[in-house]
Formats: C-alpha cells, structure tokens, sequence
C-alpha cells in the first residue's frame, strides 16, 4: 500500500492565487488607510488652531514634516486602489499584486515615519523636556516588533520550503 503524498500550499492557478492575494491586501490596505487618514486629517487641522503661531520654530518644521509623511502615507496607501482601478481587465493582476503590496509595504514605512514624528510633536509641546526621545523609543520599538519584527518571525520560523 503506497501512502499517499500530501502537497502543502493550495492547489490554484496563477490568476486565481492573484485574486485571492489581491483580496487579501485589500483588506489589510483598509485598516492601513483608515489609521492614515484619520491622522492626517487631524494633522491638517493643527496649523489653522491659534496655538500653532505659537509653537517654536523647530515645533514648526516638526509639523511640516509630519504632514508630508503623512501625505505620502496617504498616497501609498491609496495607491494600491487606484493601481486596481486603473489595470483592471488588463490580464496583469499578478504584477498588480506585487507592485500594490509594494507601495503597501511604502506606505507602512512611511506611517511608521508619521507616527514617530507626530508622537515627537505632540511630547515637545506637552512636555518642553529633554526625555521626549526616551518617551518615543519604546513606542517606535513597539510599532517595530508589532508591524515587522513578529511577522518577519513568524515568516521565518513557520515557511515551508
């Protein structure tokens, strides 16, 4: 009696393997950009407040490269949509689908960076101390472990080859 051989993996085509990966970037693209815009929206509403004029001018710089790597954020995370949209029908989903987790991958980055710089603001201002680096690293080893360190984990000591 032969034992039979059971394969790993799933058993799809290309096109469909595309489909369920695209599907499932989607969904982790929705929780990135509500997260994102949500933040940036409030970063946008900062400079208009009466105590902005009053910030030092590195508080000043602070805020404006925040809104940018927020605006960035934004942008790679909306990307992958718009990519979507606009090659739909073509017959390229696979390229798609790796450009879009790509521009996703960018756009964590890139949150990350806001995120940081946004907890940088805020503590100086609340804080006017010196320890503001030493209220952030921790976080900012957080994010780290949470967003890359445990996947890239995971990846590592639970991929088959």
């Amino acid at each position: 009696m032969t034992q039979e051989v059971r394969r790993k993996g799933r058993d799809e085509t290309e096109e469909e393997r595309a489909d369920r990966m695209w599907s499932d970037l989607i969904q982790e693209v929705r929780v990135a950009q509500t997260g994102v815009q949500i933040l940036f929206g409030f970063l946008l509403t900062v400079v208009f407040t009466p105590k902005y004029d009053g910030l030092a001018h590195t508080d000043q710089v602070i805020y404006i490269v925040t809104v940018i790597l927020g605006a960035s954020a934004t942008g790679a995370l909306i990307g992958p949509v718009a990519l979507h949209r606009l090659v739909t029908g073509r017959r390229v989903k696979p390229r798609a689908v790796r450009l879009a987790s790509r521009l996703t991958f960018v756009g964590l980055l890139l949150l990350l960076a806001t995120m940081t710089a946004a907890l940088l603001l805020i503590l100086r201002v609340a804080t006017h101390d010196g320890f503001v680096a030493w209220l952030i690293a921790p976080v900012v080893a957080w994010y780290l472990l949470c967003w890359f360190g445990l996947p890239l984990w995971v990846r590592r000591r639970h991929t088959h080859r």
